[in-house]
């Protein structure tokens, strides 16, 4: 198995940097063959430049690609970049644009999510509003602006819809040119965020090919609610197996949370190759994708 690592010296400081690097180590760790790529492409410089230095593998090799979340030309680039080295990462770019992008995924999650709506400009997003009812929770089909606080995602009336969407399209990266609109779900939480935002009961699973490989508390630091009892624990990863069934999606990572009147809900989500780890044990997860990825399930 193959590790493509966007790991660098030169990445700023971040969560998001830390948890690439805690990766990159851990894989090697596993027994990973780890080579680094360029988080972006510079002008002149082609996907099969960027990967000039892996040698061609003598038999198809499955690998997983460590880094931040591309745009979707960027990954079908290097991906297929990878395919004539006959290497296979592990998500096909359909599948990439399927887990990543909120209008292609929650068809399939409508019973089992918050209800949502999506939209491509800021009046669609209003009449999407009304039909949820306010307040509502707005985020890009990529990402949303929750790390800002609270008053950055949820919106009580038309004007601060129109201030949170006018931001979110303001980056293409985080929207592709679309909002979504959610319900507000009130989750159960003991503690709060910067600017407020609840930290409720959520859990990050990953799921490799329909089976749980690891899952841990989405919020760090210490939290009188994360511990799980086993019947929860169960609960919570057949739901994430469900999810990512229906996805249908080799390696996803599924964000499950806890409503406050005790029912488990999808929150999202995501390629597991670009997710931020959360509390998951890193070593035990990296440990349990070399053992399935060497013995070849992800070239089935």
């Amino acid at each position: 198995m193959l590790v493509l690592s966007e790991a660098s010296p030169q990445l700023p400081p971040s969560a998001s940097a830390s948890d690439i690097q805690r990766s990159t180590e851990a894989a090697q760790l596993a027994g990973c063959k780890v080579y680094h790529i360029p988080q972006d492409l510079p002008e002149g410089v082609s996907a099969e430049d960027a990967l000039w230095h892996i040698p061609m593998q003598e038999q198809k090799t499955a690998a997983i690609w460590i880094g931040y979340i591309p745009l979707p030309s960027h990954y079908e680039a290097i991906h297929a970049a990878a395919l004539a080295k006959n290497i296979r990462i592990i998500n096909a770019p359909a599948e990439f644009r399927r887990a990543e992008e909120f209008d292609r995924f929650y068809p399939r999650l409508a019973e089992i999510t918050a209800r949502s709506a999506v939209a491509d400009s800021i009046e669609t997003c209003e009449a999407a509003a009304v039909q949820i009812g306010y307040p509502v929770f707005v985020k890009g089909t990529i990402q949303s602006l929750k790390s800002k606080g609270v008053d950055a995602c949820v919106a009580h009336d038309a004007a601060q819809l129109r201030d949170i969407a006018g931001r979110i399209l303001q980056s293409y990266r985080r929207s592709l040119g679309k909002v979504i609109v959610r319900e507000l779900v009130s989750l159960r939480h003991s503690r709060t965020g910067p600017g407020g935002f609840p930290l409720g009961r959520e859990y990050r699973v990953f799921v490799l090919q329909g089976e749980v490989v690891g899952l841990g508390y989405y919020w760090e630091g210490d939290d009188e609610l994360a511990a799980l009892h086993e019947d929860e624990t169960r609960l919570i990863s057949s739901l994430a197996c469900e999810a990512a069934r229906r996805v249908d999606v080799p390696y996803l990572t599924v964000d499950i949370g806890q409503r406050d009147n005790g029912d488990w809900l999808v929150i999202e989500v995501g390629d597991a190759q670009f997710s931020g780890l959360s509390q998951v044990s890193i070593h035990a997860l990296w440990h349990r994708l070399a053992f399935s990825l060497s013995s070849g399930e992800a070239l089935a």
